[in-house]
């Protein structure tokens, strides 16, 4: 914490170690909104939902059967699986990187910013991969799912640029730096 915005912004290295475990943490967290609220809670779609219309040829999995739910219902425990390591990896990246002042790094502008930037991320990559290139799901299928899948590319923007913009508000933080009162301790 010896440099100040400026200063490190001005030229001298300013700690990026926040950087990666923060997108990791965006990216998990982002699908498991996605997951629990588009998948689960409005049931909008599943992981399978658009395969009838794919551009790869995966099978189609009705989900208003029971097996094709069921089928549904697996892929969507994968992803949710995908999402649950991404978490865990971000918690440990975090840790391993954090050696002082654990408790203030959870008040960091720029810890969070870099969540919304991997939420962002996960949006950008989940939506212009599923939804576009493979087809395999879109947000809300039926009429108007271009403007839905749009709709989502957009909010990830918004989410990265956001997420940016509130890294940089904050203060840099050297997670490896003690505090003062650890300093004086010492």
């Amino acid at each position: 914490m010896a440099t100040t915005t400026g200063e490190a912004r001005a030229g001298t290295a300013q700690p990026a170690s926040l950087q990666l475990p923060g997108i990791v943490l965006g990216v998990g967290l982002g699908g498991f909104v996605d997951g629990i609220l588009l998948h689960q809670l409005l049931q909008w779609h599943h992981m399978l939902t658009s395969t009838n219309q794919d551009h790869i040829g995966v099978k189609y999995y009705n989900p208003k059967t029971v097996s094709g739910l069921e089928m549904n219902t697996v892929w969507d425990g994968i992803f949710h699986t995908v999402c649950w390591i991404a978490v865990l990896l971000g918690l440990a990246i975090l840790y391993s990187r954090v050696t002082h002042s654990r408790r203030r790094v959870w008040t960091s502008r720029v810890l969070w910013g870099w969540v919304l930037v991997g939420w962002g991320l996960f949006n950008l990559v989940e939506g212009v991969l599923d939804h576009h290139i493979l087809g395999i799901h879109h947000v809300y299928a039926g009429e108007g799912q271009v403007w839905w899948d749009i709709g989502f590319l957009v909010l990830g923007a918004l989410l990265v640029a956001g997420g940016y913009l509130l890294q940089r508000s904050g203060r840099p933080f050297d997670p490896s730096a003690p505090t003062r009162r650890e300093a004086r301790r010492a």
